[in-house]
């Protein structure tokens, strides 16, 4: 692994790195997300916005808040990837101030006009993917060009939400299944390496005598290719049997990849057994989204929750986390306070899962599961800004 070069005598620490502005960014934006959601779908609150209450919600989940998380792993990973100068200073304050730009545009949109909103808002995942093309393709990183892919499709994702919105065509719903689909594929790709490869390195540090993970190969290939398969099914047609099937045929396979990763071998790792339950709730949700068509088990929105706020809320907390320590050369060692941050976030995904059983008391636990989303974040946000504002400190500080 090449080994990037950061410049240590810039002005402002918080955009030293782009892991950040970016994650602490994502996390206040999802805080604050969720309960204005709620208070859309609950209270009848009305937004200057011209996204319909559920597609504003979606989108801005997924290109504001997920886009966001993307960002701030891709500007830390690619310059280990390359070898090649991270960004930092002004460039990095005005990729970051265009992503604000945009959630700032669809808020307002119904006051500055869809055109000026749709301009705001795909600004940054232009110029973000213009940086990733040309960094890993400049660094001759081939291995990791399907990076410059999902971001493009995110970049395609938004745009579809935005032709909606200007009347061009009725695609907002499509847009919005393509960025949580390429969100969900980053996890299987993303995670499907660096889930393995830390276990398989706990494991050896701490002399364990038990099997390792197996490294990647042609069958981790083969679930990433269903997976891939399924999502496009879905994109495609959600409500089709073929889509179901598919669906839970990726499930099944994801679940039989991670039991090899040996993961009940690091229970006591939160750090790292974390990443192991985010996963988790990748391959069951996939099974549950094609058991909710087959068998009407539970509500297909139920089983998509699973996927969003349980696998991507859970991966996105558990990277962001990771990075955030390691980055700035603090021991990876989960305190209490970044404990309690992964109970609350599994809290909010099992409420959310349930709402649709509890009848009468629905909208009540979907409140209840929105502020432990909110307070897994804001807590994210409040425990680790100082760690993403302050200096780098010696390996040997206390654990957050």
């Amino acid at each position: 692994m090449r080994i990037p070069r950061y410049r240590p005598d810039l002005a402002s620490v918080l955009f030293s790195a782009g892991f950040r502005p970016f994650f602490l960014g994502a996390a206040i934006w999802a805080a604050i997300g969720i309960p204005l959601w709620l208070l859309l779908y609950d209270k009848g609150v009305v937004l200057p916005s011209l996204l319909p209450p559920l597609i504003w919600h979606i989108h801005e989940m997924i290109f504001g808040f997920g886009a966001a998380a993307v960002a701030g792993f891709l500007l830390t990973a690619i310059p280990n990837w390359t070898g090649r100068m991270p960004l930092q200073g002004w460039p990095l304050t005005i990729l970051f101030a265009l992503w604000v730009l945009g959630r700032i545009g669809i808020l307002l949109s119904a006051w500055i006009g869809a055109r000026a909103a749709a301009v705001a808002d795909l600004s940054f995942p232009l110029a973000f993917l213009s940086l990733v093309a040309r960094e890993i393709v400049g660094g001759r990183s081939w291995s990791n060009l399907p990076m410059v892919g999902a971001v493009s499709l995110l970049l395609v994702g938004n745009l579809l939400v935005h032709l909606d919105v200007l009347h061009i065509a009725d695609t907002a719903n499509v847009g919005n299944r393509v960025g949580v689909a390429t969100l969900l594929i980053l996890i299987t790709l993303v995670g499907g390496r660096i889930i393995p490869s830390f276990t398989r390195r706990s494991l050896l540090k701490n002399r364990a005598a038990v099997a390792l993970p197996p490294p990647e190969g042609r069958f981790d290939r083969a679930v990433l290719g269903l997976t891939m398969l399924a999502l496009f099914a879905w994109l495609v047609n959600p409500a089709a049997l073929w889509t179901a099937w598919c669906t839970v045929i990726a499930g099944g396979a994801n679940g039989l990849r991670m039991s090899r990763w040996q993961g009940h071998q690091v229970a006591r790792n939160p750090l790292l057994f974390v990443l192991h339950v985010g996963y988790g709730w990748l391959a069951i949700g996939l099974a549950l989204l094609g058991l909710s068509r087959l068998l009407d088990l539970l509500p297909a929105t139920a089983a998509l929750h699973l996927l969003t706020v349980g696998a991507i809320g859970t991966m996105t907390l558990a990277v962001m986390t990771r990075a955030s320590l390691g980055h700035t050369d603090r021991p990876l060692v989960a305190g209490w306070r970044t404990q309690v941050i992964y109970v609350l976030v599994t809290l909010a995904t099992v409420l959310r899962v349930l709402s649709p059983l509890t009848g009468a008391q629905m909208l009540h636990v979907l409140w209840a599961s929105g502020a432990l989303w909110s307070a897994a974040f804001g807590l994210f946000a409040i425990f680790y800004g100082r760690v993403l504002t302050q200096p780098c400190v010696a390996a040997g500080a206390r654990p957050i």
